[in-house]
């Protein structure tokens, strides 16, 4: 075992399998002491089963490391304020908050049903939200009685909500308002002495293996992408290493790390009065401009051309 994050008290939502089993291990392989939460459901939510969670704890427990269970909903207010007390009073405090835990329910708009929208956005948008306002009072109550915090909040995002992604419209959504999110809190936990960053990963779990481009995926293809590698990247920033990163996304695919950069200004004109002017001046602005990102992160080839590309 390393000790990048010793001493350490993590939560990491979502953490009974995928991304967030591995963020769990990892970070009690590098000492830290983890609240593992999970409800156990489908992918698409439904269920619950605390079986995952425990394992993940025993996993941890066998390996010399300190975790408990936690069966929260992130997307209940109350419930997720029991989870930051759960580990303030199993290991005397909270330093970093792993927001992780998520559900799928792919659909083409014209197909998606009020509920398929409400959900995800609820357990990924709601469910980031509650436990870093809970998380973030706990440490500004320390910071005005003088404690200080060297805290962490790792929220994910992902590439189809940075770059957008057919077929996952709610997702899609959710995911990039998660990174408006990590860049807004970020600014406003920066005196209180918490980082904000998010994850926008590619890899290979029960989660994307029916998705096109992971489907076909071959054994070693998919331990190229294992979640391992997110994995690393999270207990860095989760680190004393990591206290000078914030506000950004890293988009994360395999043993490729990179930073997604926001969006930002490109052409633009003066307009006229009239609105006819704007024939005059949005085709110039149109070529000049860089085409949409693909799923890859870079320039695609055009509308409605899907890529792979990690």
């Amino acid at each position: 075992m390393g000790n990048l994050v010793e001493g350490r008290v993590a939560i990491v939502t979502g953490a009974g399998r995928g991304i967030g089993r591995e963020h769990a291990i990892m970070l009690a392989a590098n000492g830290a002491k983890v609240v593992v939460n999970d409800l156990g459901g489908a992918t698409d939510g439904s269920g619950v089963d605390m079986s995952p969670a425990e394992q993940v704890v025993a996993e941890i427990v066998a390996m010399g490391g300190e975790a408990v269970v936690n069966g929260s909903n992130v997307a209940d207010f109350d419930e997720a304020k029991a989870m930051i007390d759960q580990a303030v009073e199993s290991f005397g405090g909270l330093d970093i908050l792993i927001n992780n835990a998520g559900i799928l329910r792919d659909r083409m708009v014209f197909s998606m049903s009020e509920s398929d929208w409400d959900a995800v956005i609820n357990v990924h948008l709601k469910g980031t939200y509650a436990p870093t306002h809970h998380a973030a009072t706990y440490w500004r109550e320390r910071a005005k009685a003088g404690e200080e915090n060297d805290a962490r909040i790792i929220n994910t995002s992902s590439p189809s909500g940075i770059y957008g992604n057919i077929g996952q419209a709610n997702y899609g959504a959710a995911k990039a308002g998660i990174a408006a999110f990590t860049q807004i809190t970020a600014m406003e936990l920066a005196k209180y002495g918490v980082t904000v960053n998010c994850l926008a990963p590619a890899a290979f779990t029960r989660m994307t293996a029916d998705l096109p481009g992971f489907s076909e995926m071959d054994d070693e293809a998919k331990e190229s992408l294992g979640p391992r590698w997110i994995a690393n990247v999270a207990c860095w920033l989760a680190s004393a290493e990591g206290g000078s990163v914030t506000g950004r996304c890293f988009d994360v695919a395999g043993n490729r790390v990179g930073i997604a950069e926001s969006w930002v200004l490109g052409p633009h004109a003066e307009q006229g009065d009239d609105p006819e002017s704007l024939g005059a001046i949005i085709p110039g602005l149109m070529n000049e401009a860089r085409l949409n990102s693909n799923m890859g992160g870079r320039p695609a080839g055009g509308i409605g051309r899907p890529s792979n590309e990690l």
